[in-house]
């Protein structure tokens, strides 16, 4: 069992200035975990520490039931792969593969057999005689990953491993390694800013903002119900429309209103909101809510009437960005419908897609 444990990890670099804060989780046996969020999150120094190459300031890690706390990074049964691909200028792409195995002393057949079966896996056999410097980024990225294949390890560790290539060549790679994790049957960490590569990749994702892990969830779970604010308007492209206003009591029930648009609320949201009549919430929405061809045809839908700033057309969609009153808030249209800059719109939006949240603690309500 391959099963990664974080239990209260603490990481400290002097003082009272704590880089990760409390990191508790388990992370399953063949499972893709994500790790995402902004730079100096603390995701990238959570993975070195599970790579025995940060120290733990307080808690403990395990490793298929083995804790790790003061075991060497060599021992630990765990491959690497970095951001900046770490390879030997010097060597071939065979040797750069074969080197870790020649250090722990594999036999000659056993190293040949490894890097033939990692190099047809990666689409690399054409290449084990060429150079680093003879290789595309995506290629240098093959090897890098074939090198942690050849160990056969527990655990896989990606830190940021597609950050250098073109975005076609992200798309490419997201892929195979996607495939690679069904293939090897592995327990795969994975590090990024991006929050596309952690929602098309992992099994589950870790989101983090200063240190602290803010929610734990699979990539549905996560769009469909952010649990604070941050993770709201940080997973999803464009991310969530956020909306200030006051929870009242209207003549046929409770409202939000939102100076620039009032919404009845629907029965199951009232009873949850019952402590914040007449107090500020957030109310957010997806893009795609608003404008979309449902909810124009969605009888009694509320709408927002705003002013259009931008248009952009996406082909399969249409991006609006709009101001209504003091909101800012994206649109996605269909892309048939004409917009013009400039123009004044009315858009319906789905409530019962409306999350709200509490400005004072950034916690969803409802």
């Amino acid at each position: 069992m391959a099963e990664v444990i974080l239990d209260h990890v603490w990481k400290s670099y002097g003082g009272n200035i704590w880089a990760v804060k409390d990191f508790n989780l388990t992370i399953k046996d063949r499972e893709f975990m994500v790790f995402v969020g902004p730079s100096g999150c603390g995701k990238s120094t959570t993975l070195r520490m599970i790579a025995g190459l940060e120290e733990i300031s307080k808690g403990s890690i395990s490793i298929a039931e083995r804790v790790v706390n003061n075991v060497p990074p060599k021992d630990r049964d765990i491959a690497m792969v970095f951001q900046n691909y770490a390879l030997y200028p010097h060597m071939t792409v065979y040797d750069n593969m074969a080197f870790g195995l020649k250090l722990r002393n594999y036999k000659r057949a056993d190293i040949e057999s490894r890097v033939r079966e990692a190099s047809d896996i990666l689409g690399l056999a054409d290449y084990l005689h060429r150079k680093p410097k003879a290789l595309s980024g995506g290629q240098r990225q093959r090897v890098a990953v074939g090198r942690a294949i050849v160990r056969k390890p527990k655990v896989f560790l990606f830190d940021e491993p597609l950050s250098n290539l073109d975005a076609k060549m992200r798309v490419q790679m997201r892929a195979e390694i996607s495939k690679l994790h069904v293939r090897l049957e592995a327990t795969m960490i994975y590090v990024t800013h991006d929050q596309v590569e952690a929602m098309t990749m992992g099994d589950r994702i870790v989101v983090m903002k200063d240190g602290v892990v803010l929610q734990v969830a699979t990539p549905l779970d996560l769009y469909e119900n952010p649990a604070n604010l941050f993770v709201a308007g940080f997973i999803g492209t464009p991310p969530m429309n956020l909306f200030e206003g006051l929870i009242r009591r209207g003549a046929d029930g409770w409202i939000f209103d939102g100076a620039s648009m009032q919404v009845a609320l629907l029965p199951e949201m009232q009873a949850k909101l019952e402590a914040y009549v007449d107090k500020q919430v957030v109310m957010g929405i997806r893009p795609e809510h608003v404008g979309s061809p449902i909810a124009e045809n969605t009888a009694d839908a509320p709408k927002i009437k705003a002013h259009v700033d931008v248009v952009e057309p996406m082909g399969a969609e249409t991006y609006l960005y709009m101001t209504s009153g003091r909101h800012n808030f994206i649109a996605k249209i269909d892309p048939h419908r004409r917009c013009a800059m400039g123009s004044e719109l009315q858009l319906a939006f789905l409530e019962a897609k409306a999350h709200f949240f509490d400005p004072a603690t950034t916690n969803l309500i409802v």
